[in-house]
């Protein structure tokens, strides 16, 4: 339950709040992705409250209605610290557990000692009633029976509450508060964005659970939702997304105060979470806290390919041959449960189609060590070198290995793939400690090198350094680089090009999305660099004829990113909306045949907040004929 939720995080310090776990009853610890969620939702909500009240101080009575209240800890946090001196607090919620609520009060010293009573309809700040909010008459009634004043400064709060009833009973609540009230506010955190792969898995979470999230049909965005709420007589109304929230409205200390309290390293998931839940804020007579920020995008299509044992993220593709594509790593499925992947993945195109090939392992007593978040980068037909990547966010970096294959395929069975596993010695291991960084291959003076860019470790949330990576020795090599270096990053994207980087997006030291192209080439001075509007991480990109591709990715908009073409010549950046169900495009790899012009997209997806998991299930081939011909 989201009390039992909330009540993890206070426990491992998100939220200041000593009555949570009164409240909960049982307790289990949850992950820290869902610990981040339910911090973001309790400081919004608190926020808003906290601004009512601020508005509201020199009124000598104010009241707020929390809807649906459950077991919520609103009362007793904020009199504690002080806040009601003149407010009274009404929640509502079914009888059955209004009762459970009072009875739990009663038999709590610390939640009675503030209450003074069992909660009931008579004291004086603190009304708990058991209505059916469906029943508006009801409401109303048992509304006014316990004292509220519809012509004093009152606040009503409903915390993904109304999105379970009927819209039609939904929107007579908002219009009635609207209707009854002089001075009101009304506070709603709710989902939205049903239609895209995030919101689809979280839908069918809530089905699962008979808890049906009506609103989201009707009401599917911000925009819809301001709608609603000047349609049903509200004046002002604002609303934004939980990653502009976060943002705008949070300290820098206090991110980073949240940012290091666990080890942390599901930076997509949490993103899509917060993009995917809004705080509204509408009033008569009061005006809200903020603007939104609603941008627009335009449309692409793709086609699908059928081939299973990729449902993974966080794994790598490289076309290792003009006609094979390695995938090593990641986590997802294998033998019929989720894991880290122990086993090599390869697709061979033969006769034209792309096939699941077969791997076989040279010397099989030398096992993959699971990692996720590495590169692999091919420095010639039959060897790959694997740099970096981890097996859990709190533990050390992993190092290097050589992958080596044979310089031809077997005629007789093109379905099967070679690979041995070669250990490296540790001569350049320590710049290969990390993770969600990137391995590019430069030249310098006609020599060959990888440019190790960037990244994280268990020690480090964020990397800035780098490294010259000699491809026949594995050693790193100095070599000066003139002016300002691009800042500290990870789940970037770097393709090689022109001899040089081209290092682009990124998460940044604020986990904060980075919308920066950076070019480091041999004889310009070190790194020149150009911005585009489509901030971004966790992408894939190529680069084409002058052209850098953007491939999918998070970023903080309400839509979900797609293929952003930007032009290295003139940086103009158009954006193409990939409108598929069921596809994730972050954890993901992709590999770009240019003769083809055809873009492969394998793996990714991740973990619903916690509604579920969901993992691409198949390749898909993009045919960006008609996106290239247009730029």
């Amino acid at each position: 339950s989201s009390a039992v939720s909330k009540s993890s995080a206070a426990a491992r310090g998100y939220i200041q709040d000593r009555f949570l776990r009164l409240l909960a009853g049982r307790r289990r610890r949850r992950a820290p992705l869902i610990h981040r969620g339910y911090y973001i939702r309790a400081r919004a909500v608190d926020h808003c409250v906290r601004d009512f009240l601020l508005k509201t101080q020199s009124h000598p009575r104010t009241q707020i209605v929390s809807l649906g209240a459950g077991f919520d800890s609103l009362y007793f946090r904020l009199k504690d610290i002080g806040l009601l001196y003149h407010t009274v607090v009404y929640e509502v919620d079914f009888p059955n557990v209004a009762c459970q609520k009072a009875a739990l009060i009663k038999r709590t010293k610390e939640l009675s000692a503030l209450v003074g009573d069992t909660g009931g309809e008579g004291l004086e700040d603190y009304k708990l009633l058991g209505v059916d909010l469906s029943d508006l008459s009801e409401l109303e009634r048992a509304l006014e029976k316990a004292g509220l004043d519809k012509d004093i400064p009152t606040l009503f709060i409903a915390e993904v509450v109304l999105t379970y009833m009927e819209n039609s009973r939904s929107d007579a609540v908002i219009w009635w508060a609207a209707e009854r009230f002089s001075r009101v506010c009304f506070l709603l955190y709710e989902q939205m964005h049903p239609e895209d792969p995030f919101g689809r898995v979280m839908q069918q979470h809530f089905s699962q659970m008979n808890s049906t999230l009506n609103s989201l049909a009707q009401y599917p965005d911000c925009e819809a939702q301001q709608r609603r709420f000047f349609e049903k007589g509200w004046t002002e109304c604002s609303v934004m997304d939980m990653n502009e929230f976060f943002t705008c409205c949070t300290p820098e200390d206090e991110q980073k105060r949240v940012q290091a309290l666990e080890p942390f390293d599901e930076y997509e998931e949490w993103h899509l979470k917060c993009s995917h839940y809004f705080v509204l804020t509408a009033s008569k007579g009061m005006e809200p806290s903020w603007t939104p920020l609603l941008p627009n995008m335009t449309a692409a299509c793709p086609v699908h390919a059928g081939i299973s044992g990729l449902r993974r993220y966080g794994h790598h593709s490289v076309l290792i041959k003009p006609n094979m594509i390695l995938t090593t790593g990641g986590f997802g499925e294998e033998d019929g449960h989720h894991c880290r992947i122990r086993n090599f993945h390869v697709l061979i195109k033969h006769a034209g189609c792309w096939k699941a090939g077969y791997v076989r392992k040279e010397s099989p007593d030398k096992r993959w060590d699971e990692r996720l978040y590495h590169t692999v980068s091919c420095v010639s037909n039959g060897l790959a070198l694997v740099v970096g990547g981890r097996t859990s966010p709190s533990s050390p970096g992993l190092g290097m290995s050589w992958l080596k294959f044979p310089e031809t395929c077997n005629a007789l069975e093109p379905e099967d793939v070679t690979v041995e596993l070669v250990s490296v010695q540790p001569a350049a291991e320590a710049a290969a400690l990390r993770w969600r960084h990137s391995t590019t291959e430069v030249t310098f003076k006609g020599e060959n090198y990888l440019f190790l860019y960037g990244g994280r470790s268990a020690a480090e949330p964020v990397l800035g350094d780098w490294c010259f990576l000699h491809t026949r020795h594995l050693s790193c090599t100095e070599i000066p680089v003139e002016g300002p270096g691009p800042e500290s990053r990870h789940s970037h994207s770097a393709c090689s090009w022109k001899g040089g980087a081209l290092i682009a997006g990124g998460l940044g030291a604020a986990e904060q999305p980075l919308g920066s192209v950076f070019f480091l080439r041999e004889l310009e001075g070190g790194f020149h660099s150009t911005s585009f509007e489509t901030c971004r991480y966790s992408h894939t990109a190529h680069v084409h004829d002058g052209k850098l591709l953007l491939v999918g990715g998070v970023w903080f908009h309400s839509s979900v990113p797609g293929i952003t073409v930007v032009d290295l010549k003139t940086g103009l950046c158009v954006d193409y909306t990939i409108n598929v169900w069921p596809l994730m495009l972050h954890n993901h790899s992709s590999v770009f045949l240019p003769n083809e012009k055809e873009l492969l997209l394998i793996g990714g997806g991740g973990n619903c907040f916690s509604f579920g998991t969901h993992l691409n299930a198949e390749p898909v081939s993009l045919s960006l004929s008609s996106i290239l011909a247009s730029h």
